[in-house]
């Protein structure tokens, strides 16, 4: 197995990944925005919306990523946007914003259920207590109920983005020039069909398990806080 191409074509991977990682935070960012929205709006009593909330749910997590970005490329249609140099990559808006905009919708019917049951794990004891005090709802939700809700869904929230890490990948079936299609590139320029591939994989373990560690940190740090 040669991995002799890295010297020359090292910044392929190393790009991918920036960009990679830049989609994965905007995805986590927009996708929590939408699932704390799609959350409360289950948790109130207009059906209709309560409907449309679930209908939404189900669409996005009943049917393959894949499958999403495909459709979503093939409505949405963002014409004159600009492509902008990347390092050694090429970032087309006309392909980037469908894919981020259509995992954010995915990721955000998933973190929608995280937040419902963080929001559930509050004890209904304080929101009675705020009650009684003469909060009113929308401050009992504010401070009472989302600060404790974020603290137990933070953990999740983490595990989510390196999913998404690895989700992002299926951004190179429309084009996008991510870790996984600038480890194609390789291939191409290459014509190594295997090592160029492997490392990528190798790039994403890297990748995912720093993350992966740095979210074990800061559960036990929240942990430590809980018992304390």
């Amino acid at each position: 197995m040669d991995f002799s191409f890295l010297s020359s074509y090292w910044s392929y991977f190393n790009y991918g990944v920036l960009v990679t990682i830049m989609i994965s935070a905007c995805v986590v960012l927009f996708g929590t925005i939408i699932g704390v929205l799609i959350a409360l709006i289950k948790r109130t009593d207009i059906k209709i919306l309560t409907w449309l909330a679930n209908f939404y749910v189900w669409v996005f997590r009943g049917t393959p990523m894949v499958v999403q970005i495909m459709i979503a490329f093939a409505w949405m249609h963002f014409n004159n946007m600009p492509t902008i140099g990347f390092g050694v990559l090429d970032l087309d808006f006309s392909r980037l914003l469908p894919g981020v905009i259509i995992i954010s919708l995915n990721s955000g019917a998933y973190i929608s259920e995280i937040v419902r049951a963080g929001i559930e794990a509050v004890p209904k004891g304080q929101v009675e207590a705020a009650y009684s005090l003469g909060i009113r709802p929308i401050n009992t939700l504010r401070y009472v109920i989302l600060p404790q809700a974020f603290k137990n869904i933070l953990p999740a929230l983490g595990n989510e983005f390196i999913t998404i890490i690895k989700d992002s990948s299926l951004l190179q079936t429309i084009g996008v020039m991510e870790l996984w299609n600038g480890a194609q590139s390789v291939v191409t320029s290459t014509y190594q069909p295997v090592s160029p591939l492997l490392f990528a994989a190798f790039y994403y373990l890297m990748v995912t398990t720093v993350l992966s560690g740095l979210l074990k940190l800061m559960e036990n740090k929240l942990g430590k806080g809980t018992k304390n």
